[in-house]
């Protein structure tokens, strides 16, 4: 299914947005490391079930602009982004899809314009409040973060060894080679480090308000970075209707890679409910 793919401007930068379909938008961002790619699994599926599909690179990433300084990635800025992309696309109200650092964008979209958003799909990452209460055994799954906060050395950790650190973790080798070859570009790497650099504050138990749309959280078995409490604690903040669902088997972190036709479902019924 061929992609067309446009720079558009928004808050300041360009991001580059993969599209494909003609009916109602869902809008899918992806979190760290990757690009719009690692929802090639979910695009067929989504079409068909009739959906215009927009997937964009997040600032920092695959073709998308880049600026530099870490205050250029927190996430009000990328929350702003988003915001700003729907206007350049005219888009009203999206159904909007996010997973890992795509999740949290997700989020703070739905708290600073929910008129913008008709429902909400966070795949592994809860609710910034939720995610902040979850206790000491979050805090263990996430300890890479506190290495990512060090310039040059956590750089140097990722590249050493040809993406060494992050092999273990990648679905299949075409989910490294999107890696590597976003990567590969000048400030690329420090710029999707600095997502963590610019956000340290979502850790320490900043308080946010509920979300006020409808929200299917979830989570997969196995996910090394993330407990499932911080995902299911999300009810508490959801205003509207939330819909939990755990997805069983040795999954690990990147569900819709890994058990597309599970996420797709689940996607797909969420949209018709």
């Amino acid at each position: 299914m061929k992609l067309h793919q446009e720079l558009i401007a928004t808050n300041g930068i360009k991001l580059n947005v993969a599209s494909v379909g003609a009916g109602a938008p869902i809008v899918l961002l992806h979190g760290f490391p990757d690009t719009h790619t690692s929802w090639r699994k979910q695009v067929a599926a989504l079409v068909n079930a009739g959906y215009r599909v927009i997937m964009p690179d997040l600032r920092g990433y695959g073709a998308s602009d880049a600026p530099p300084g870490t205050d250029a990635y927190h996430v009000k800025v990328l929350c702003a982004d988003i915001i700003g992309l729907l206007d350049a696309m005219q888009l009203e109200r999206v159904y909007l899809v996010g997973h890992d650092w795509g999740a949290v964008v997700g989020w703070h979209v739905c708290m600073a314009a929910p008129q913008r958003v008709e429902r909400f799909a966070a795949l592994s990452v809860g609710h910034p409040n939720a995610y902040a209460g979850a206790g000491i055994a979050q805090k263990l799954k996430a300890w890479y973060a506190g290495l990512f906060q060090l310039p040059g050395v956590a750089e140097a950790m990722v590249r050493a060894g040809d993406l060494m650190a992050l092999k273990p973790q990648a679905v299949d080798e075409a989910q490294l080679d999107d890696w590597r070859a976003n990567f590969s570009g000048e400030g690329r790497l420090t710029a999707a480090l600095n997502y963590y650099r610019a956000n340290r504050h979502l850790a320490l138990g900043a308080e946010y308000p509920p979300v006020t749309v409808p929200v299917l959280g979830v989570w997969s078995e196995g996910d090394p970075a993330l407990t499932e409490a911080q995902m299911q604690d999300s009810a508490a903040w959801v205003a509207g209707s939330f819909r939990y669902e755990r997805l069983d088997g040795d999954i690990g972190h990147w569900l819709q890679l890994k058990e597309p036709r599970r996420v797709n479902k689940l996607l797909i019924g969420f949209g018709a409910a």
